[in-house]
Formats: structure tokens, sequence, C-alpha cells
């Protein structure tokens, strides 16, 4: 038992010896001089890509208009007082798909001003990373509050008179977060006024005539679905969502 154990492990170092040298000129992780500075080699490109598609989740909620999306979304869905329904699915489709109608300027400017370059050889990976930064971070700075930004600028220990453009990365997109978060919760109170008025009315019409043990939740429900959809809710929703953000950028 013992020699076939020897045997095979002397067979796999001569199979690992003789890829290693049959592999001599294979490289993987390689840097060559162009004329605009250094770029990366094709397999690496590859390896880069695909370790951002795995980040493409967390870029999705922390750079894009995802984040106040789906928030009001839920505060809406809670207002109505619908627990399931939509889905946690829907709503997530849906917020996904006015992500991508509402970030279309961002796309089209990294489309054009990056990927293409990129593509035709015009120049190397990172210009096109530092290009397709641009629009991103023009799109956050104009959705950041200054209070979010002097709060994060403290914590990460940051001059507070930075200019915007100095700003970096790795501050600025937890203030553009922390911005996201406090829009969202505005737009889901002014949401949750109209339902919380029907839900007041309901219950002190029920206590007015002693019906103390019948939820108000039962009776209100019909009428603020009712309201909702005469009132084209779901296309009011999408519309002041998109123009909180297109008004300004």
């Amino acid at each position: 038992m013992s020699k076939t154990v020897i045997r095979s492990g002397l067979l796999l170092l001569g199979l690992a010896w003789s890829f290693a040298v049959s592999a001599q000129d294979v490289t993987l992780f390689s840097l060559h001089n162009t004329a605009d500075g250094q770029d990366y080699n094709v397999k690496l490109q590859i390896l880069l890509l695909m370790s951002l598609l795995t980040l493409l989740p967390g870029i999705l909620m922390a750079a894009t208009s995802f984040t106040r999306i789906i928030i009001v979304l839920a505060i809406l869905r809670q207002a109505l007082g619908l627990q399931q329904s939509p889905p946690n699915r829907v709503l997530i489709g849906i917020a996904l798909m006015l992500t991508m109608l509402i970030m279309r300027p961002v796309w089209q400017d990294i489309y054009q001003n990056a990927y293409k370059p990129l593509q035709s050889e015009q120049i190397t990976t990172e210009q096109a990373l530092e290009r397709a930064a641009v629009p991103v971070r023009k799109f956050m700075l104009a959705q950041t509050r200054e209070n979010e930004m002097q709060q994060v600028l403290r914590i990460a220990g940051e001059p507070s008179n930075l200019k915007p453009e100095d700003v970096p990365l790795d501050v600025l997109v937890p203030a553009f977060l922390l911005s996201e978060l406090t829009t969202a919760f505005q737009i889901g109170f002014m949401l949750f006024i109209p339902f919380l008025i029907i839900d007041l009315v309901v219950a002190s019409v029920l206590m007015s005539m002693g019906m103390m043990m019948l939820s108000p939740l039962i009776i209100s429900l019909p009428f603020k679905l009712m309201v909702f959809v005469l009132a084209d809710g779901w296309s009011m929703v999408a519309g002041t969502l998109a123009a909180t953000f297109g008004a300004n950028w």
C-alpha cells in the first residue's frame, strides 16, 4: 500500500514538473508598456473582470439609485398594509428596472468614453477604469447631502474643506449611501401620510359604531387599494422617484 502511494506521488510530481516545463512561456500576471503607460495581460484583464462581476451587487447598491428606490417601495408596501404583496422579488425587479432607466446617462457615458476606446485598444484598462469612475462620481456627488459628507469626512479624518473633485471614493460612497437613506425615508414619510389618514378615519368610524373588536386594517385595506389605484399610484411613485434624481444632475 505504501509503495502504491509513493509511486502515485512520484507520478504526480513528474506530471507537475512536465507541465511546468511545457508552460514556461505561458504568462498570466504580466504587464507590458504601451504609448499611454502600462497595460495588463489579457488573462489578467479577464480575471479582474470576473472579480468585478462578483462585486456587482454591492456596486449596484452602493453607487446607484437602487437603494433609494427599494426603500421607498418597501415603505409604500408597508403603508398600504400589505405584508407580502407585491413580493420581494417583484419589488427588487421594479427597483432594478427603474435603476437602469435612471442611471441610463451614466451607462451611456461609460460606454462611449470608457468601453468603446478600450475595446478599440485606444486606451489601457487603467485609463478605462478612471474614465468610468468620472460619471459615477458626478452622479453620487449630485445626490450627496452636505451634512452627510461632513460627517463621513470627520469619521475618515479628512479635511472638511475638500473640494468635491478631491473627495476620495472611499469617503464619497458612504456619504452617498447615508444621503440616500435620508432621502428615501423622507419620501416614504410623505407617502405614508395619506394612508395613515385613511386608517385613522376608519378606526374613528368603527369606534363610534361600537365595533371595537373589528380590526381597522380589514376595512381600511380595500379603501387604500382603491385610492391608490384610482390615483394611478404606481406611475406617480415611479415618476416622483425619477424626478428626485433627474433634476439634480
